[in-house]
């Protein structure tokens, strides 16, 4: 089964709240997910030591932002399976914590159409949750989703983004027991 993984990094704002980095993925032909909101991250390589190193080298290599330098790790939330993007293998996804404690600047590559910080306390209000009609071969169904500024975050972000709400892992400096 392919593995990949992605890093949910949070930052204390100048305003003192806190905010969460999105990608927007860059618009591929052929990329299903072309254009969508994610965390940066990818497909585990030979080369690396695990799936936490994973994310971190995705992370380097999509936005500039170096976790090994800066970031403080904090926790690992749940796996969740999805499809591999090219293909119906399935793939198991793992979202890995940092708190961001470098500077402000990015340098998206090639794969980022842009990188964005939410505050959380956006995120986790009820009057920005939403629905997101999503056409499959059997019908439309209605995907929950967090709909900021003019980008929709839905899928297994939102997925990760609910469970990372739920843990207050984002509100405090120490990993909760």
């Amino acid at each position: 089964m392919a593995r990949a993984s992605v890093a949910l990094i949070f930052r204390t704002a100048e305003s003192g709240g806190k905010e969460l980095l999105f990608i927007q993925r860059a618009r591929r032909k052929g990329d299903p997910w072309s254009g969508d909101m994610a965390f940066p991250g990818g497909r585990l390589q030979p080369e690396d030591a695990s799936a936490r190193a994973a994310a971190e080298r995705e992370t380097l290599e999509e936005t500039g932002i170096d976790l090994g330098r800066h970031g403080r790790y904090l926790a690992r939330l749940s796996d969740l399976i999805t499809r591999h993007h090219s293909r119906w293998r399935p793939m198991v996804v793992t979202p890995y914590v940092f708190e961001w404690q470098g500077p402000n600047a990015v340098s998206p590559n090639h794969e980022v159409q842009r990188v964005v910080w939410v505050p959380l306390e956006y995120l986790a209000a009820g009057e920005n949750q939403s629905q997101l009609p999503w056409r499959t071969p059997v019908g439309t169904l209605n995907m929950s989703c967090c709909r900021y500024q003019d980008a929709c975050i839905w899928g297994l972000s939102y997925s990760m983004l609910q469970e990372l709400l739920a843990t207050g892992i984002n509100a405090r400096s120490e990993i909760p027991q």
